[in-house]
């Protein structure tokens, strides 16, 4: 096996994204760095801190030169960084010592690296953006459309009361609206410029420093801290941990698409399943158990990332090499569950018959919280309850739950209170809201 799933040959079309992936990968690390190095020189050109024809010659190399990046391997296996092998290269291709002298003016490795981290995770989150509110949006014509379909809620996996699939549909999807109202303000926190020097501090470009982390955030279209963010990594752990909430959520309605097509079950049908390698009749709920083993794993690479944003001193080697370990499998995770998630809220097709054989197995025990609430109108509710404890477990040893109470409360009507339709309380509310919620998100 690979040692990613994630770009394994055999497993690409199972856990593969050919967009976020593209985002993270060698080549597009250098592409990255290269634009940040261009940018800088552009800036510090503008501003007179470095010859402006250096800068002109440094900005137009850096869209045009090519840079393998095996060649960076050894000096990078000696400096555990990749920049001063980049710089090296760079340069060399330049094939213009005296502009390429003034590459890197200034900035230290980190800088690079991070800002161009920094490009590709706004490229990453507008590619996850949409699809995961694309998947809302399927969510809630999925719970508007099934808003009143009645089927049994489940408590510590037992049947419980009476709600909607609609309802639970809701419940998969209104978190991930709350969440997607988060990226707003986790942009505004992430998408930072790195501009700080080798200790925080911009000595090496005086006094125009500041001026030249402005300008550069500008020509890249991030924002200017204003301060070094070598050390405080809160956005990077805040991101870690957005991701892990979304695919916690996305997990969720894996594992309950898994239960509910479960044999005996059956309540949906969904799109995409596998079959098994001995058993004709199986057929998997592969994309569900994705979402589940995805989520599962992010739990685990979320804790290495809030470790890692405790940086020593004013740079943290140890810290920051985790973040590179660990991030783009995060980043690749969460956008394989956001697609398969978007295939499955198109393509899930309930089962109401099922749905409605589940919820009523024929003793009507699922009834019984309705039952007590309507004894309660004529008796002491502890009374009320501890009468249909007794009835169930009359059932429990054959007939229902129905023709037991009408035989000892004749005079009761009873007709609502065994009446699906008539026990989802809030269910087709709820699925309506979060529909129009998510029309509007």
């Amino acid at each position: 096996m690979a040692a990613s799933v994630f770009d394994s040959a055999i497993y690409r079309d199972l856990m593969g994204d050919r967009e976020v992936g593209a985002l993270f990968t060698d080549s597009a690390e250098v592409r990255a760095m290269m634009i940040v190095e261009g940018a800088l020189a552009k800036a510090q050109g503008a501003l007179g801190v470095i010859p402006e024809a250096s800068a002109a010659a440094i900005h137009r190399a850096s869209l045009e030169l090519q840079i393998d990046p095996g060649g960076l391997a050894a000096e990078t296996g000696q400096n555990a960084v990749v920049v001063p092998a980049l710089v090296a290269a760079f340069r060399s291709a330049m094939q213009a010592p005296e502009h390429a002298q003034w590459l890197h003016f200034g900035a230290t490795s980190q800088d690079i690296m991070d800002t161009g981290l920094v490009l590709r995770l706004r490229q990453f989150l507008g590619i996850l953006d949409p699809r995961l509110r694309e998947a809302v949006a399927a969510l809630g014509t999925l719970a508007e459309a099934h808003a009143e379909v009645p089927m049994a809620g489940r408590t510590y996996g037992q049947i419980a009361t009476p709600t909607s699939f609609g309802a639970v549909v809701a419940a998969w999807g209104q978190p991930l609206l709350a969440l997607l109202d988060r990226l707003g303000g986790l942009r505004g926190r992430l998408l930072w410029v790195s501009l700080s020097g080798a200790a925080g501090t911009l000595s090496a470009m005086g006094p125009r420093g500041p001026e030249v982390r402005a300008e550069l955030a500008k020509a890249l279209g991030l924002s200017d801290p204003e301060a070094s963010w070598h050390s405080n990594r809160q956005a990077i752990a805040e991101l870690s941990g957005w991701l892990t909430q979304i695919t916690a959520q996305l997990g969720k309605i894996g594992q309950d698409l898994i239960l509910m097509t479960q044999s005996g079950i059956g309540e949906v049908a969904l799109p995409g399943s596998g079959g098994s390698s001995t058993m004709p009749q199986k057929q998997n709920p592969v994309m569900p158990s994705v979402l589940a083993a995805i989520a599962r794993q992010m739990v685990g690479l979320n804790s290495v990332m809030q470790g890692a944003a405790t940086h020593v001193q004013e740079r943290d080697a140890t810290a920051w090499i985790s973040e590179w370990m660990t991030l783009p499998q995060m980043c690749l995770a969460t956008g394989r569950a956001a697609q398969f998630a978007l295939d499955l809220a198109k393509g899930i097709a309930p089962k109401p018959e099922a749905m409605l054989a589940n919820l009523d197995d024929g003793r009507g025990l699922i009834f019984a919280e309705a039952l007590q609430f309507r004894l309660a109108a004529t008796l002491p509710r502890p009374e009320a309850q501890a009468e249909v404890k007794a009835l169930c477990k009359e059932v429990a040893s054959g007939g229902s739950l129905k023709n037991r109470a009408a035989a000892r409360w004749p005079d009761l009507d009873l007709a609502a209170v065994f009446d699906p339709a008539s026990q989802l309380g809030e269910a087709p509310r709820i699925a309506r809201r979060f529909a129009n919620a998510a029309r509007n998100a």
